[in-house]
């Protein structure tokens, strides 16, 4: 036993257990649980900020993040589209498998050439970002009947609509499957990037697990 102890190996290996095990440990502890699959979304297509069609079919294989919003908007609105702007910068590490979707909730107003503006406003890259617009009821079945996303419309004074909706974030994997909802505080979009980061990463043949049954 003196010999060993006495070997330059014996304290090299030594050394790397009692400061390799405390990190692998640590990061064992950070890694989060993956997000279990909510529901799933069925397949729509609109129209995108530049007037080409998009939908379900050009998310396919992609995982995503998609928030409600109308360009008219000045109250959660342009919070909502701030988050999401600085989600596509923390996110550019993932590369061409993520994209973000924002759906308006006025179609009738909120044309094409009106999201492109608006997109520009906030510097969203048209290749990973985009706003769609379409006819109302298409809108109101992907929002409403797909994400479970409220809306309410009220005609208020001069027949102006006064429009409410659902102010949270969904995160959509590779097979529409939703893995989660985010509020705009800073602990839920932090928990957003870190769920978004585990959905990447799944491989194909990765079974999510399926939320928990409700009692």
């Amino acid at each position: 036993m003196g010999r060993l102890i006495a070997r330059p190996a014996f304290w090299v290996v030594l050394l790397g257990v009692l400061f390799v095990a405390p990190v692998v440990r640590s990061l064992m502890r950070r890694l989060p649980p993956p997000p279990p699959v909510l529901s799933t979304l069925p397949a729509f297509q609109m129209t995108d900020q530049t007037g080409q069609p998009f939908g379900t079919g050009d998310l396919a294989g992609k995982v995503w993040v998609a928030d409600f919003i109308f360009t008219s908007c000045a109250t959660a609105c342009p919070t909502l589209t701030q988050q999401m702007a600085n989600i596509q910068q923390r996110g550019k590490q993932l590369g061409p498998d993520f994209h973000l979707v924002s759906f308006t909730v006025d179609p009738d107003r909120d044309t094409p050439p009106r999201l492109a503006e608006y997109a520009a406003r906030y510097k969203a890259d048209p290749h990973k970002w985009s706003f769609l617009t379409g006819p109302l009821k298409e809108v109101e079945a992907a929002v409403i009947d797909g994400f479970k996303i409220g809306i309410d419309r009220q005609k208020g004074p001069d027949d102006f609509w006064e429009i409410v909706h659902g102010e949270h974030l969904v995160l959509v994997d590779r097979h529409l499957n939703i893995r989660g909802y985010y509020d705009l505080s800073a602990a839920s979009i932090d928990r957003l990037l870190a769920n978004l980061g585990r959905v990447v990463n799944e491989g194909p043949g990765d079974e999510p697990p399926a939320a928990p049954a409700s009692r």
